[in-house]
């Protein structure tokens, strides 16, 4: 027995499947967090705050209640907590003792504070603009990107420190299009649900829907038909193809790379054209639902995709090319080195996806089992975590059901883990590089503006 498991050894569990849930005291809490596990997610409800983590192969959820609106903060041994732990206070107003209590989601103008807990507060203070670290230094100066800026790019704001043109201290802040699905998903049905999850954020709209369904399909004690699984795997594989093509094509105009990014933007969107044609929508948004698939695939549609997919495929090896020799290689060379290495890696690893993703594609098209589209959700109460890979990382959803409908939910995108990353590695390198190395992680906004 591992030492994560000894410390949740005995510790009472909730009925979560597929992986139980365990209620632990503060001190179990506390010694769980010096582990060197994986933080996967932190979220909360009105009288528990709960964490997520891999331990080797094994997911464990863990639970605890906090004393006097405080519970131990993650965050000094795992600092992608910082974000949660903002949100978890934000939100519910359990405050994490010892960890950031600066604000998230809240910029002051909602019409209660803390609006998940038992007792909502009175509307806070405005603070306009959000309020960011001090300057200590009269050699430094700040430079605000964002949150709004030229074309249609999601909200954000990025506050960078500079020593010159080096820069000291990358900041982040989110939120400024905070949607209220939290409690706009509570009360309904899943399937009413699923459109909320669907619109989280629409390049990962495949992978979130995936991840929600499956939660709530483990919460059920049910399970998807074989047809339905193989075609959520199969757009799977098709929107990690579209936005790691995307995210490509967008480094490669900002390192000045023209070709490379003008056959990007033609693969994709052959592809996104293709996917209208096949399933009715060029997001495959609302095809995957809690049970299965709304619909089938059309047939001439999924014929069409081989050929769309094939010349995917022969691209691949340009790219390659262009990416790493020549103009564009030499731009993004050490580009935001850190421990996820550089942007030039960052670019190949989603090359290497794509390929694999197109391979895996062809040969799900081939072998598609038939038979029905999807079951029925009984009125069942439970609790449920869903899974799904998105072309930037791992998505989690958790939901519990109340005789069928939503009584909490909380879903858990990339981008949780990846703006912590990028301030780190923004750290040191030069201001007119920050553009394009954000761009190298492709961080994601709306799926955490909740």
């Amino acid at each position: 027995m591992n030492r994560a498991a000894e410390i949740v050894k005995g510790a009472p569990t909730a009925d979560c499947r597929p992986w139980p849930r365990h209620i632990l005291s503060i001190d179990q809490w506390a010694e769980l967090a010096r582990e060197p596990l994986m933080l996967l997610a932190a979220w909360a409800d009105t009288g528990q705050v709960h964490a997520l983590y891999r331990d080797g192969a094994a997911v464990l959820p863990v639970s605890i209640e906090p004393d006097a609106a405080f519970y131990p903060a993650l965050s000094p041994f795992h600092p992608s907590a910082k974000l949660f732990e903002r949100t978890i206070r934000d939100l519910w107003g359990h405050m994490a003792a010892g960890g950031d209590d600066g604000a998230w989601l809240d910029h002051g103008h909602w019409p209660h504070s803390r609006p998940l807990s038992i007792r909502p507060g009175p509307r806070p203070p405005t603070a306009e603009p959000p309020e960011f670290l001090p300057v200590e230094d009269d050699r430094l100066m700040q430079w605000p990107i964002g949150p709004v800026g030229p074309g249609i790019a999601e909200a954000s704001h990025l506050r960078l420190t500079l020593d010159g043109s080096r820069i000291v201290r990358a900041e982040s802040r989110l939120g400024y299009t905070h949607k209220g699905v939290l409690t706009l998903m509570r009360s309904k049905s899943p399937r009413i649900a699923a459109r909320f999850a669907a619109r989280l954020a629409g390049d990962a709209t495949v992978a979130h829907s995936i991840a929600f369904a499956r939660a709530t399909e483990a919460a059920s004690s049910v399970e998807a038909p074989p047809r339905a699984s193989a075609l959520r795997t199969l757009m799977l594989y098709l929107e990690r193809i579209a936005t790691n093509l995307d995210d490509l094509g967008v480094v490669a105009g900002m390192a000045g790379s023209a070709e490379a990014q003008g056959r990007c933007g033609v693969r994709q969107e052959y592809l996104r054209r293709g996917l209208a044609a096949t399933f009715g929508h060029r997001l495959m948004m609302d095809v995957v639902v809690p049970g299965g698939v709304s619909a089938d695939a059309d047939a001439i549609g999924l014929s069409a995709m081989r050929q769309v997919l094939g010349g995917v495929q022969a691209e691949v090896p340009v790219l390659d090319v262009l990416f790493g020799t020549g103009t564009l290689a030499a731009r993004l060379t050490g580009l935001g080195a850190g421990a996820a290495g550089d942007a030039p890696r960052r670019c190949q690893a989603r090359l290497d996806a794509v390929y694999r993703d197109t391979e895996s594609a062809i040969a799900l098209l081939l072998d598609l089992p038939e038979g029905p589209l999807s079951v029925a959700l009984p009125p069942e109460s439970g609790e449920g975590i869903g899974w799904a890979p998105s072309a930037r990382g791992d998505i989690w959803h958790w939901l519990r059901l109340d005789h069928g409908q939503i009584a909490a939910v909380f879903p858990c995108d990339p981008g949780w883990e990846l703006w912590p990353l990028a301030e780190v590695v923004l750290a040191g390198q030069e201001a007119g590089d920050a553009a394009l190395i954000c761009a190298s992680f492709g961080l994601p906004v709306s799926g955490m503006d909740l």
